[in-house]
């Protein structure tokens, strides 16, 4: 890596024809002068100058590098000037990787806070369930993923969203927030007065459970009650699953952050009691912490998750 001193000295070298002119334009001792050129031919490795009389001339490596010289120092000028914008946040790229829910709730939230305060900083977004957007961090295809786990299944895998044990040990977790679970029920049912319900007192229910993964924490939390749950349909598509508890075909079982931005007008979500949750986490790579635009984007998560919790 050149040093950029040296080589403005030894361009105003090559300009002057000599170092004790160069010393009296840039208005250092010609001692000084000669030191900055010995410590850049060192680090070439190779003489720049040979002495021609009272002069000085060019050697073939020195000719080299002075038709080189501007170009590098103007890269290298551009180069500070962006590392400059990017620590001052004016730009800077995310890579985000995140939940559907987590998509079309915590992400558009944070997106236009960053538009007002940080509009060069740009997130590019992909959706992905974990536990493969945390690998997607680690193979350095993005560089936040936002993912979710059960408690109650922390050690089981294959369950919706991704367990302990799924969790890369290169990663850190910046937790955002706990997402309650609730329970979906056609507004004629019996129970939809009340505030709370609890799995036993739905133990004869029909239920619509999501994909396979999905159904691993309900599976456990009906066990916990003591009883196994009749499943009459399957499916990860939410609006369906709504559609099929307002026409009386099942009650479900889901995360609250969805109800947030997507509720059938003839469904109620009644949270269980015991309460039941889920917890919403950023991960990243713990080297990624430093980079600014990287933070940033963690800080306005974490904020915009604090705005959901309030609500």
């Amino acid at each position: 890596m050149f040093d950029s001193r040296r080589l403005r000295t030894f361009q105003e070298v090559v300009r002057t024809g000599s170092y004790s002119a160069a010393a009296r334009s840039l208005g250092y001792t010609q001692p000084a002068i000669t030191q900055q050129m010995k410590a850049l031919e060192r680090e070439l490795g190779t003489a720049l100058f040979v002495r021609v009389g009272r002069g000085l001339r060019l050697t073939e490596a020195g000719e080299t590098l002075s038709r080189h010289a501007t170009t590098i120092l103007d890269t290298m000028t551009v180069a500070r000037q962006q590392m400059a914008a990017r620590t001052r946040l004016d730009t800077g790229r995310v890579r985000l990787c995140a939940f559907p829910s987590a998509n079309a709730t915590l992400v558009p939230g944070t997106l236009a806070a960053l538009a007002r305060h940080h509009p060069g900083v740009a997130v590019e977004l992909s959706e992905e369930e974990p536990p493969e957007s945390l690998t997607r961090v680690v193979r350095g295809e993005c560089d936040i993923a936002l993912a979710f786990t059960y408690p109650g299944t922390s050690g089981t895998s294959g369950g919706d969203g991704a367990s302990a044990a799924e969790v890369p040990e290169e990663l850190v977790e910046i937790p955002l927030l706990d997402d309650q679970l609730v329970v979906l029920l056609p507004n004629v049912h019996p129970l939809s007065r009340r505030r709370t319900v609890t799995l036993t007192d739905l133990a004869d229910e029909r239920w619509i459970a999501g994909c396979l993964r999905c159904r691993v924490n309900f599976l456990h939390e009906c066990a916990e009650q003591g009883f196994a749950p009749h499943i009459a349909f399957t499916t990860d598509d939410n609006l369906m699953v709504q559609s099929l508890v307002a026409e009386g075909l099942g009650i479900a079982l889901m995360p609250s952050l969805v109800l947030n931005f997507l509720r059938h007008q003839d469904v109620v979500g009644r949270p269980l009691a015991p309460p039941s949750r889920r917890h919403i986490a950023a991960y990243v790579l713990r080297e990624h912490l430093r980079v600014p635009a990287t933070s940033l984007v963690l800080d306005t998560l974490r904020r915009t998750a604090d705005n959901k919790v309030g609500c």
